[in-house]
């Protein structure tokens, strides 16, 4: 099956929301949330880094989607500065979770702008087990919310961030460290600029990497 052609519309709080989606044939198949970087900054969920993540868990066995957050391509509604972006991300939440009843895990991953909508969605979702944030821009957006962080997950980011100063990163990384009864990676790429430009391969191989160390074998 080639899952690039799985388009689907799902309904969401602006309208209808685009979506590429791909479900397991496995019985009691984990599910995973991928999301999109910054709609007015060209992003969508045909950006390259959230494909390679949405392939790693298809690839993971995972019944996976990624979404168009409102007003971009053939998604309704306007850009909403993060508030109604985080409704769409809880409706594709609330949809593949109906799809896949009797799932084994649930996940959330997301890409610059986001990342910071799937660190708020974990706040807000108790049945999700982990998460995978890459390139955050904890000098951009504020992420004391995460306070305290309710799971494990990974962070990756880029050693030659250009958005992001290191320093930001550091200071999450160390404020999550110091959290009790849960653990977040951070890995670094090395070489690697926001966009994981020439480095999608060592990003791709990061996150296979920490899904096959947590998910459950099923």
């Amino acid at each position: 099956m080639n899952i690039e052609n799985k388009e689907i519309f799902i309904p969401g709080p602006s309208g209808r929301i685009q979506a590429k989606y791909y479900k397991s044939r496995q019985q009691g198949a984990p599910v995973a949330l991928v999301l999109q970087p910054h709609p007015q900054y060209g992003g969508t969920m045909n950006n390259r880094i959230v494909y390679e993540v949405y392939n790693c868990f298809y690839k993971n066995k995972f019944s996976v989607i990624r979404i168009n957050f409102r007003g971009v391509d053939k998604s309704d509604g306007l850009f909403d500065n993060g508030q109604g972006e985080l409704s769409d991300a809880a409706a594709a939440l609330d949809w593949i979770e109906r799809d896949n009843p009797g799932y084994s895990q649930c996940w959330v991953s997301g890409f610059s702008f986001g990342a910071l909508i799937c660190m708020q969605l974990i706040m807000r979702r108790p049945e999700v087990n982990n998460f995978i944030s890459i390139s955050p821009q904890p000098n951009l957006y504020d992420f004391t919310f995460l306070a305290p962080c309710p799971i494990s997950g990974l962070v990756v980011y880029g050693k030659n961030d250009e958005l992001v100063e290191i320093d930001s990163i550091l200071n999450l990384k160390r404020r999550l460290a110091s959290q009790k009864n849960i653990e977040v990676k951070f890995d670094s790429i090395n070489n690697a600029n926001h966009f994981y430009k020439d480095k999608e391969k060592e990003l791709a191989n990061s996150v296979k990497n920490y899904i096959k160390e947590k998910i459950t074998v099923i």
